[in-house]
């Protein structure tokens, strides 16, 4: 039967066919060849890209972040646990570092003493301009803190001002059947602030495998705003007593809406006495000038005549 001339051309034929399949599916890459291949094509060599950066980028900014961490170490690391802490209060703006932030300092109080002490030496003796000078240095060795400061101020109102309407879209997230993770990623896709950033944060540590608990503990200290301290607070008690996270929810946002209108009261109330101020040192002197002015050369009369 094989050696039917019929059947032998029907088996060449079909390997024939398969040697010919084969061939094309060899010389034809698959999808994942076809990716590899395009990034393969896409790859820009590394002089290229160092070449793309502004001279800035390639070589006055190493230069300086190398600079601030040499007299960064030159500096004394006295409350370094308090300034890791402020730092991180600020929410570590421009990824500064403590020694980062030490060495700033000391550029600040070098480059202020130096100016102040150039520009009096034409003014006044030398021993007087050297000393205004050292007063000057200790003045921009304490700028920085006081920036720092304020970061951490406006920062911590930023969140409590954002708190209220995240704790609204957080339940109203809840209440559609979102999970809580997902109503703090909800509120992190929707707003761009400190407060949805620690929110992603915090769902990110939880997904590292950090618990619940300690993920919103750290919250509580990056922040250290008391609202969400409270908040949180309500948050892991309600967890460990089983009551549902909906209803600690609803509870705090009704809460919350409550502070703001207290809030902003307080503040209504406090506006007179703001206005008090400018009006006492800007606007009674003119009032004053106006009604007296007319009258003062007829008491300057008056009393010479007398």
């Amino acid at each position: 039967m094989v050696s039917n001339p019929a059947w032998i051309s029907i088996i060449v034929s079909l390997c024939v066919i398969c040697l010919f399949i084969a061939w094309q599916l060899r010389r034809e890459p698959g999808a994942v060849e076809e990716r590899i291949q395009q990034y393969v094509e896409q790859a820009v060599p590394l002089e290229q890209i160092e070449l793309e950066r502004t001279f800035a980028d390639r070589l006055l900014k190493p230069l300086a972040q190398s600079l601030v961490r040499v007299f960064g170490r030159l500096a004394p690391v006295g409350n370094a646990q308090r300034l890791r802490r402020d730092l991180m209060l600020a929410g570590n703006p421009g990824g500064l570092a403590m020694i980062d932030f030490l060495g700033i300092k000391i550029l600040t109080a070098g480059a202020t003493g130096a100016v102040a002490t150039v520009i009096l030496a034409f003014r006044m003796p030398a021993g007087n301009a050297l000393l205004f000078g050292m007063a000057g240095a200790l003045l921009g060795l304490y700028m920085p803190n006081f920036w720092l400061k304020r970061r951490i101020r406006a920062r911590q109102k930023e969140i409590s001002r954002a708190l209220p309407d995240a704790l609204d879209m957080m339940t109203i997230a809840v209440d559609a059947g979102l999970g809580f993770d997902a109503a703090l990623l909800k509120v992190g896709e929707k707003w761009n602030n400190a407060l949805s950033l620690e929110f992603e944060r915090v769902v990110g540590e939880m997904r590292m495998g950090i618990s619940r608990h300690d993920a919103l503990r750290r919250l509580v200290e990056r922040t250290d705003v008391p609202e969400v301290a409270s908040f949180i607070a309500v948050l892991v008690q309600a967890d460990r007593l089983g009551v549902g996270i909906n209803n600690a929810l609803h509870a705090q946002s009704d809460q919350m809406r409550i502070r703001r209108r207290q809030w902003a009261e307080e503040q209504a109330r406090k506006a007179p006495i703001k206005m008090l101020i400018p009006m006492v040192i800007f606007i009674f002197p003119s009032i004053f000038a106006v009604i007296l002015g007319p009258a003062v050369p007829r008491f300057v009369a008056a009393f010479a005549g007398g």
